[in-house]
């Protein structure tokens, strides 16, 4: 059995950025902190969240870097170090192994894309090149690469892979993907309207957005579930699930940023070519905010 890296809700912290467009590190240091302090299971730093696209290599590895040193072991640290480039993908592993981080979540190829067997080389060559433990994440509506299940069974075979961020949203092939893994493959879902579902079926927690604004509430969620109160995890599913769909009304992680600027944490806008939302979904968020005391 291979180790797991965390067990409940991890947040998919975004990236705050100042009035210059640059990372804001104080503001990322208080972000941190207030997840710690409202039970976060662990941080994910530089994910879809945070933007990695539209971050330097050197702001890309600098976030990391902060992020690892600044929460010096209270929980664990999981850094988006995938690519659509294998080499460079081992070349950013490698950099945030040395920063300290506890794993490394690596996004299926984008954009050019690959075969299922192109899928399992691209996994192995970094696999072979480094020594921290692989958070898989099948993200195909993004990606436009889906993981199969019989896929996902060879690349569990592999030392470092230890767990996969699912979100293709099929409950079925991730129930097909648990039964061939077995032991050898943690799931987490990628989609915080299935923490529940995902639970019960075996999963370990949720890589969650909604943890950005409600991390006690995604946290006690999870935990419930993983603690065998599945009762418990869907009724707090139910009642976060319209706060679920609105942080997804327009691409993320737009929604979060216009949440967390709402509720007077100033993480600042979305680089281009992400874009503020329409004033609709502005009114609908905040009212959906109200409605749970967050603003």
């Amino acid at each position: 059995m291979k180790k797991t890296v965390f067990t409940g809700a991890a947040v998919a912290i975004v990236t705050p950025f100042d009035k210059d467009n640059k990372i804001n590190y104080k503001k990322l240091a208080e972000l941190i902190d207030f997840q710690i302090e409202n039970s976060t299971d662990a941080i994910v730093i530089c994910g879809t969240s945070g933007e990695g696209p539209t971050l330097t290599h050197e702001e890309h590895a600098e976030a990391i870097r902060f992020t690892a040193e600044y929460v010096a072991g209270r929980v664990p640290v999981i850094a988006g170090t995938g690519s659509n480039d294998t080499e460079y993908a081992v070349k950013l592993s490698n950099e945030a192994e040395k920063d300290g981080v506890d794993a490394l979540l690596m996004v299926t190829p984008y954009y050019n894309k690959t075969s299922q067997l192109g899928l399992i080389k691209h996994y192995e060559y970094i696999n072979d090149r480094v020594s921290t433990p692989i958070i898989l994440y099948n993200v195909p509506g993004r990606t436009g690469v889906n993981i199969k299940p019989q896929t996902y069974f060879e690349l569990s075979k592999m030392s470092n892979v230890v767990a996969t961020k699912e979100a293709n949203g099929d409950i079925s092939s991730m129930l097909e993907t648990l039964a061939l893994c077995g032991d050898n493959l943690d799931l987490y879902t990628g989609n915080d309207d299935q923490t529940a579902p995902v639970i019960a079926i075996g999963g370990k927690g949720v890589i969650s957005v909604l943890s950005n604004v409600a991390p006690k509430a995604a946290h006690d969620m999870a935990i419930a579930g993983c603690n065998g109160d599945i009762k418990k995890c869907t009724e707090m599913q139910l009642q976060y699930l319209d706060l679920c769909h609105d942080l997804f009304c327009d691409v993320n992680p737009i929604p979060v940023k216009e949440a967390m600027n709402m509720m007077g944490m100033n993480v600042g806008p979305c680089r281009l070519p992400l874009y503020e939302m329409s004033e609709s979904n502005k009114a609908k968020l905040k009212a959906t905010l109200e409605k749970h005391s967050l603003i």
